[in-house]
């Protein structure tokens, strides 16, 4: 599974950073969006939110997607997807902007339910967003050229609009995000960054077809088994 998806992902964009760089770490960005954490009910956070997928969660976007039967509702969360393209530690604005090999969609997938009772229990939320195949990633393209804070991000299900959003609407953008990240800890090249969801967001059923859309550089459909 990590392997197809690397192969979809470097063959997606020129890099001889990338070229013998694995699928690294999947750092993700929670409550981006002040109307997604509104939604939720949770606080609009004064700081990063961040949380960690581990490569085995990555799966191919545009291939079927399967979600964990038994453990409750599965939510789709479309965001924005950063690939790193160098070593990001303790990084000024120029290092973070100079790092950025690509951009792409992904899906945060997350047990909801089973989110909500780790939240209760003032648990970590792994069990809920790293599982195999929590990850949809589609190919990245370059960013050269783009500015990453006036792109749209839509998603369909079944033909109805899902998510609509723009990451003008960010409460932390992306260069900001990569510097407060790489004080933290280091990005390397093949670590994916998650910028955040969204308002919308919702069940998965089997069957359902989506259609995920980046401004006008990027289509992915699929659909869920």
């Amino acid at each position: 599974m990590i392997k197809a998806y690397r192969h979809h992902l470097i063959g997606a964009i020129s890099s001889d950073a990338l070229s013998n760089s694995p699928l690294g770490k999947i750092v993700c960005v929670g409550r981006n969006y002040a109307d997604h954490a509104k939604e939720l009910n949770n606080p609009i956070p004064k700081q990063p939110l961040l949380f960690i997928k581990p490569a085995t969660a990555a799966v191919a976007m545009d291939q079927p997607i399967t979600i964990p039967k038994g453990l409750g509702a599965c939510h789709h969360e479309l965001e924005m997807a950063i690939l790193i393209g160098g070593v990001l530690t303790h990084a000024s604005a120029e290092q973070a902007q100079a790092a950025i090999a690509g951009i792409g969609l992904a899906l945060d997938l997350t047990l909801r339910d089973v989110q909500d009772d780790l939240k209760r229990q003032g648990q970590p939320w792994e069990r809920a967003k790293a599982f195999d195949g929590a990850c949809p990633l589609s190919p990245f393209v370059s960013a050269k050229g783009i500015d990453l804070q006036q792109l749209s991000l839509q998603l369909y299900r079944n033909d109805q609009l899902q998510q609509s959003g723009n990451t003008a609407d960010m409460l932390f953008p992306v260069v900001d995000l990569l510097v407060e990240i790489s004080q933290s800890f280091s990005l390397l090249p093949g670590d994916v960054v998650l910028t955040g969801t969204p308002a919308g967001v919702g069940p998965l059923l089997v069957g359902d077809k989506l259609s995920a859309g980046l401004g006008d550089i990027l289509t992915v459909e699929t659909v869920v088994e």
